[in-house]
């Protein structure tokens, strides 16, 4: 790179770190006090909660890196061109074709990162915190109940109560487990119990020794008893899934076939495609007048650009899981689109300089 191009690759580097540790901090800040919220420090501990925060902030990164460097651009080119910097690189003959293709040749570096994050980083991270996430969701988990209370859940409808318990062996003894479905009311007693660890093959379990259930039919005459002396208990969810879907290996995901798990694929491997498209439409952006309102404008018709690019991500990612799109075009349409729009805005962007210095 030259004089010219460390130099603007310096006004977009700057802005693109600050920006992303704000989002950074506010990301965390918003973990933070949402699992405070949620009792999961009582749950898991302090130090476990903070290292499932940097596990979701790990995970997020791969969509904060894109928004960090699209923000930067709009803020580094607007300042240079509020300080009249973009009108002396032209007298110079340093053309917007140049700054487009600056801007593209620092864009690569932080694509490749994104694209790390997402195909590395992202799937290691939801296998980490899996396990972590999945003690401090489940509602059948030894570390909630304080022995000789009543826990109870509207949302699954389900009752329990521990007679007493040891937390070092997830131990229980004297169980009552109540849980209240559509087509009956089931109650579950048990002199003992142990909670097995979670892995992400598995659903959270428990399993429980010496029993009976009692299974109350709401139209039926008669009820019915079953007695057990080992029985396991699995907390249905349906993250196991989403959660072995989004930890799996790239490699994985690229010999498979099923909808979701190609739509897993796409999605990593658009995030570099996408930081590089954002950023060069980021340049069209930067074209306004050097006046406050002007820049205000801007800047809020890109954050309204990148509002329905990130909301159209999430709508081509749900239609291919659905199979409501086929593999191809899968996810790519949307970045096609991206790539028309990149075409008619730097267009328009060499246009009106044109006409503005002529």
């Amino acid at each position: 790179m030259g004089i010219i191009e460390r130099y603007i690759a310096r006004e977009l580097l700057l802005p693109f770190l600050v920006v992303t540790v704000i989002l950074i901090g506010l990301f965390v800040s918003f973990s933070v006090a949402r699992f405070l919220t949620g009792a999961v420090s009582e749950i898991l501990g302090t130090a476990a909660m903070f290292k499932l925060v940097g596990l979701k902030t790990i995970i997020a990164l791969e969509v904060l890196v894109p928004i960090a460097f699209y923000v930067a651009v709009i803020h580094g080119l607007s300042r240079m061109n509020r300080d009249q910097e973009i009108n002396v690189l032209r007298s110079v003959g340093y053309s917007d074709n140049r700054i487009a293709y600056t801007v593209f040749l620092v864009a690569l570096p932080v694509a490749i990162l994104s694209g790390m994050l997402s195909i590395y980083a992202r799937p290691w991270a939801y296998a980490e915190s899996y396990v972590m996430d999945a003690q401090a969701e489940a509602e059948l988990n030894v570390n909630r109940f304080q022995p000789g209370r009543f826990y109870g859940s509207e949302k699954s409808g389900r009752i329990v109560l521990v007679r007493d318990k040891d937390d070092a062996e997830k131990r229980m003894e004297g169980i009552f487990h109540y849980i209240r479905t559509a087509e009956n009311r089931e109650i579950i007693v048990a002199n003992e119990g142990y909670q097995r660890p979670v892995t992400l093959e598995q659903h959270p379990r428990i399993e429980l020794f010496d029993g009976q259930i009692y299974r109350l039919e709401y139209a039926a005459t008669k009820d019915s008893m079953v007695q057990f002396e080992k029985m396991t208990y699995f907390d249905e969810s349906d993250q196991v899934l989403n959660y072995r879907r989004k930890a799996a290996s790239t490699r994985a995901l690229w010999d498979s076939d099923l909808p979701r798990e190609i739509a897993e694929l796409q999605w990593r491997l658009s995030r570099p495609v996408a930081t590089v498209l954002l950023a060069l439409i980021a340049v069209s952006f930067t074209r306004s007048v050097p006046r406050k309102d002007k820049s205000d404008r801007t800047f809020i018709a890109a954050a309204l650009l990148f509002a329905v690019y990130y909301n159209l991500s999430g709508l081509a990612k749900t239609w291919l899981e659905q199979g409501v799109v086929a593999a191809m075009p899968g996810v790519w349409w949307l970045y096609g689109l991206l790539f028309v729009i990149v075409i008619v805005r730097l267009s328009n962007f060499k246009l009106k300089f044109s006409v503005k210095n002529r």
